[in-house]
């Protein structure tokens, strides 16, 4: 007895089928919104490079979380742009910080609705540029340099993070601020790390969101991963999770899906992919010139990331995309 071929495209005429046989599904809840808070400003200030995106003052980054909370985006992560800078980055610390004011605001305005991020880095609050102490032959002292993450941690707890993402590539950032955090007391604070963070040409638009340029025409290659290497992310996850890393990201998203799932296949933590401030600018840049449909095209790429093996997805389409689905 014979059978009949089985006919995939039985299971594709109607969106009805597809969507009951589709394998992977993205939701508002796998969303985290990336928000911008800068200190010193009355008004939201739009972003040129970032269509849609703003830094915030206090008072609207307040009724942004609110109406994100009510769409149902379970998460948001905060980046502080401050008005003053200095070489150590000591903003980043300061419990008047703006970052440290913000997560104030927002766990006062939702307590525990949402989860609340604070990016963990000293890049917004150097003058320099760079994500640590910077030595005179122009090199970043990675020892010093998380002995300040450290610190960073202690005032981001203190002020009400439930997560802390480590994003600046030092070796032993994880473990120090683990450390650092246990011995104050706030253990239940949890470590998502940027265990994968490319040094990518697609950051642009975020330096403009915070007010970064590198000193001397510099970049980060030298403790950012280099966009040719697979494995590398590999080690270097490993080691943020033996070190105490809750979850895992990989930075950027949808040029580095194999790396997604590379992590996915070896690791049970939580995965994160952060779909970088480029990546939204060229969807946005091209749907501005009629060349493609940007919200099809949002949703496309950030399903391949979910396909990929994400768990969850930082992104600045959130608000858009939650508003759709």
């Amino acid at each position: 007895m014979t059978f009949p071929a089985r006919r995939p495209r039985r299971l594709r005429g109607s969106a009805a089928m597809r969507g009951l046989v589709a394998e992977t599904r993205l939701g508002v809840d796998d969303l985290i919104a990336p928000l911008f808070v800068r200190e010193g400003i009355d008004q939201p200030q739009p972003i040129v490079s970032l269509p849609g995106v703003v830094q915030h003052t206090r008072e609207s980054l307040r009724k942004e979380v609110a109406a994100l909370a009510d769409l149902g985006i379970p998460g948001v992560i905060l980046f502080g742009v401050p008005a003053a800078k200095d070489a150590q980055g000591s903003g980043a610390w300061d419990p008047d910080g703006i970052v440290q004011v913000a997560l104030r605001d927002v766990r006062d305005e939702l307590g525990d609705r949402m989860v609340v991020m604070a990016d963990l880095c000293l890049d917004e609050y150097t003058d320099h540029g760079h994500c640590g102490i910077v030595r005179p032959d122009g090199t970043v002292d990675n020892d010093a340099t998380i002995e300040l993450y450290a610190k960073v941690a202690l005032a981001q707890a203190a002020a009400g993070a439930h997560v802390v993402a480590p994003s600046g590539m030092m070796d032993g950032q994880v473990g120090a601020i683990r450390e650092a955090l246990d011995g104050a007391g706030f253990g239940e604070v949890a470590i998502l790390a940027y265990a994968a963070k490319y040094a990518s040409a697609l950051f642009g638009p975020f330096r403009d969101a915070v007010d970064v340029t590198i000193a001397d025409g510099g970049d980060r290659k030298g403790y950012q991963q280099d966009y040719r290497n697979r494995r590398e992310a590999l080690a270097e996850v490993a080691l943020d999770i033996e070190e105490g890393a809750d979850m895992v990201m990989v930075k950027p998203a949808v040029t580095y899906l194999d790396v997604i799932a590379d992590v996915r296949d070896a690791v049970s933590v939580p995965l994160a992919a952060y779909h970088v401030s480029g990546e939204y600018a060229m969807v946005k840049a091209a749907a501005e010139r009629g060349w493609i449909d940007g919200p099809a095209v949002a949703l496309e790429q950030l399903t391949a990331v979910k396909r990929a093996g994400a768990d969850f997805i930082l992104t600045y389409f959130a608000r858009e995309l939650a508003e759709a689905l």
